[in-house]
């Protein structure tokens, strides 16, 4: 099956603009995940809010996005990306105004799910669009950025959420932080509109309501308790719910086994699954982002264990910053040299950088955080853009805006089973303790945890070709 509106062999002369704007999409959905993490503080002191409704902000938003990221894949497939991501950006700049002026907590709770929503109708349409656009021969390039927005979006979000917010411009304080999406889509949407190529599955058929619905309640079931459990010291509810999330995903998959046997298009095929490689695959990105509970431990270390302030942390963490930028440009050369073991290669430096920290802590010399910091982010852009790459080209570029739903998803599920998992043992290590040298041991146990995930991660990447006959 072929994507519409676009003959083969053709190549569209607008696909490195489109790309920019495209990267937009990829950019506004970590960015306002961890810029709103900053400004908590402000958004507490003014509403006067409590802790469990703090956490709502955050988790309905991350909640949100990562239960509707499949099914906003799917919808670009039926629909034509162009069309979604165009929706999802209007969505988002909506939603984000009524975050900036919410009267209440619980409107903005309301925003950030809005938001939620959005991201994941905008985001996946990136990945796939790149996935449709591009060439072979220039996917590595234009995943590398994309591996870039995505990585800085998360960096960017610690600095300008404090930037913002210190400098109050018009006295708006915390508001600012969700303001300033508003300028940058009403740039991108009209040049989205007028450069990005329509490309959908050619013979769309309608959406599969039912399979959308069970997917969602399933992966609410199963992420829901994982953000909100830890912090609530595991409620009856969410161990309830964490044990309905596999009877939940079992009966979405009969159903969509019914679904393609009545000659139904399901939102999630059945017959995807048995694509060779595929499912190892997307189990490495589920390892591959346990990397998430870094940005918990870490920050929980430089700040109780070493005092410093947010925005010394946030310069801090600039080495690997530097990794992440020179990393994706590194990714040609690394694939030359590795060739389908490139995502490994760079997992595997990832988690040496990690196991450097633990022993650099364990050893009391900090100073030399910096070099392993380095690593980690090189690590991580290099291993980012070829596990991508080689996940979604599996796949018929029709079918490119599932797939980047499924990928995406499964970051989110990794990253939110890390956080609960890793972050749990963390604190679990640590207890009521507050010296210095007990953060320190209980970080340097959860960053060879993380490494060690990011090890099997590689592990799963490494026997999955770069090239492969792709399942139409």
């Amino acid at each position: 099956m072929t994507h519409s509106n676009q003959a083969k062999g053709s190549l569209d002369p607008r696909r490195w603009t489109a790309l920019a704007i495209l990267l937009t999409g990829a950019f506004l959905p970590p960015l306002d995940f961890f810029i709103v993490n900053v400004a908590l503080p402000s958004i507490r002191e003014d509403f006067h809010a409590s802790a469990s409704t703090m956490q709502l902000i955050i988790s309905s938003y991350a909640t949100t996005y990562a239960v509707m990221l499949i099914t906003g894949g799917r919808l670009g497939d039926l629909y034509g990306r162009r069309n979604v991501f165009l929706a999802g950006m209007v969505a988002f700049a909506a939603a984000s105004g009524l975050c900036s002026f919410a009267w209440s907590p619980s409107v903005l709770i309301t925003g950030r799910i809005l938001q939620g929503f959005a991201a994941a109708i905008m985001a996946p349409q990136a990945l796939a669009s790149i996935n449709a656009i591009f060439p072979d021969h220039e996917k590595s390039k234009a995943l590398s950025f994309y591996a870039l927005t995505f990585g800085l979006a998360s960096m960017a979000g610690l600095f300008l959420g404090g930037t913002l917010i210190g400098l109050n411009v018009f006295g708006l304080g915390w508001r600012s932080i969700f303001l300033i999406n508003l300028p940058v889509i009403a740039i991108a949407a009209p040049a989205a509109l007028v450069m990005l190529r329509e490309t959908r599955l050619e013979h769309a058929r309608k959406l599969d309501l039912g399979g959308a619905m069970l997917i969602a309640l399933a992966l609410f079931a199963l992420i829901s308790p994982l953000i909100e459990g830890r912090e609530q010291g595991w409620p009856n509810w969410s161990i309830l719910m964490l044990s309905a999330s596999l009877p939940l995903l079992l009966l979405f998959w009969r159903y969509e086994q019914k679904v393609g046997a009545a000659g139904g298009d399901p939102i999630v095929e059945p017959r995807l699954l048995q694509v060779p490689g595929l499912k190892r695959g997307l189990f490495s990105a589920l390892f591959f982002y346990a990397f998430a509970a870094f940005w918990l431990t870490f920050s929980v270390y430089q700040q109780g264990g070493l005092g410093r302030t947010p925005f010394e942390a946030g310069v801090a963490i600039l080495p690997a910053t530097v990794g992440f930028v020179l990393g994706p440009f590194a990714s040609g050369s690394i694939l030359r040299v590795f060739g389908r073991y490139s995502a490994a290669a760079g997992m595997t430096l990832e988690a040496a950088g990690l196991f450097a920290t633990a022993a650099l802590i364990s050893f009391g010399t900090p100073e030399y955080l910096f070099v392993a910091l380095f690593f980690i982010g090189a690590g991580q852009g290099i291993a980012l853009p070829n596990l991508v790459k080689t996940v979604v080209q599996r796949v018929d570029p029709a079918r490119s805006g599932l797939v980047s739903g499924l990928v995406n998803s499964m970051l989110q599920i990794g990253g939110a089973l890390a956080t609960a998992l890793i972050g749990g043992l963390f604190f679990s290590i640590l207890g009521s303790s507050s010296d210095a040298g007990s953060i320190g041991h209980a970080y340097s146990v959860a960053a060879v945890a993380i490494g060690l995930c990011l090890l099997i991660a590689g592990w799963l990447s490494a026997d999955l070709p770069l090239n492969n006959n792709v399942h139409r």
